[in-house]
């Protein structure tokens, strides 16, 4: 009887290009050690010209499947948290699952931003739970293709990634997620935006072409939101999972800043040495850092059974929320 999920492969792709932070201060017209000071990053990756948001997302799909041992005819549904895929229309996923050979899989986007991934996952353990069939979740983007360079709160963050987690039906009970909280302030729904390109605002020819890149309206606005929203959604998760600070054995944020994951472990009561971090070698991929922490913490050191991990996500829209998984 299939009672909960589990995670059964981990995989992620970064591009080879990796950017520090003196090619991108030198340009901002910064001092060296700006961009650590203030974020945590050290370094980044952008993918090469010919690369696309499916190549990138093929790469840690495929880690995963094989990872997992998964007969590929048996995965239901996969679904790509995305917020740069291939084209507007159509969606990418389908290409995905096609170059996967997932001719058994439905396949959809999911447009989350930074908590893309988070919602991939709640959706994604419903369905195994519903169903009792395997999902594939992707999160990947192509971030350095909407930097504006004239400024330093976006261009110095944002990076290119990928990271796929796939999750199997499970007979252990109390497995899978056991404390959700899902949240949103779209009050403050354009605090990060790309202000053309969609139905509300078509871009027009003799546009300003800067009108398709990234802009943060008020950088310390979102680190207030996002400290706040990350912290009480993931007590809220936690309080629904029946865990206190001390059973969290991983606490797996999105990796924005590396002082609004030291702001919320704090708040949190979590020691500092639960907190994976992967920010300072990989940057901000928005959806993709989540699964691609997931995936380089269980290469250093395997997810046990009985684990139980923590995630948090804030980012544009004001979407948000927490996650508590225990592995099974």
């Amino acid at each position: 009887m299939i009672v909960s999920s589990r995670m059964a492969g981990f995989g992620h792709y970064v591009p080879d290009r990796r950017v520090e932070n003196l090619e991108l201060e030198k340009r901002l017209g910064v001092d060296p050690g700006w961009i650590e000071r203030r974020t945590g990053i050290r370094s980044r990756r952008w993918a090469a010209p010919d690369e696309t948001l499916t190549d990138l997302a093929l790469k840690a799909g495929e880690i995963a499947l094989e990872d997992a041992g998964v007969d590929r005819n048996q995965v239901a549904l996969t679904l790509l948290a995305t917020s740069t895929p291939d084209h507007l229309l159509p969606p990418s996923a389908p290409l995905l699952a096609f170059r996967l050979g997932l001719s058994a899989s439905g396949a959809i986007d999911l447009t989350g931003a930074c908590s893309g991934f988070l919602y991939a996952l709640v959706l994604a353990d419903g369905y195994v739970r519903a169903h009792g069939k395997p999902v594939l979740i992707v999160a990947a983007n192509i971030l350095s293709r909407r930097i504006n360079m004239d400024e330093r709160e976006t261009a110095s963050v944002f990076a290119d990634a990928a990271g796929a987690v796939l999750l199997t039906p499970s007979e252990v009970s109390q497995g899978g997620i056991i404390g959700i909280s899902l949240v949103q302030e779209g009050q403050n729904y354009d605090l990060i935006q790309i202000p053309s390109g969609g139905s509300a605002c078509p871009f027009e020819p003799g546009a300003d072409p800067r009108e398709l890149l990234m802009t943060m309206r008020d950088g310390r606005a979102v680190f207030g939101h996002a400290v706040r929203m990350m912290t009480q959604s993931a007590a809220r998760a936690m309080g629904d999972a029946g865990l206190a600070a001390q059973d969290i054995s991983r606490f797996v944020p999105h990796q924005a800043n590396s002082r609004i994951i030291n702001a919320v472990s704090d708040q949190l009561g979590l020691v500092r040495e639960a907190a994976v971090s992967t920010i300072g070698e990989f940057g901000n991929s928005s959806a993709a850092t989540i699964p691609l922490s997931l995936s380089l913490t269980n290469l250093q050191r395997p997810l046990a059974s009985g684990e139980c991990l923590l995630f948090a996500a804030a980012g544009a829209g004001m979407a948000g929320g927490a996650v508590a998984f225990r592995v099974a």
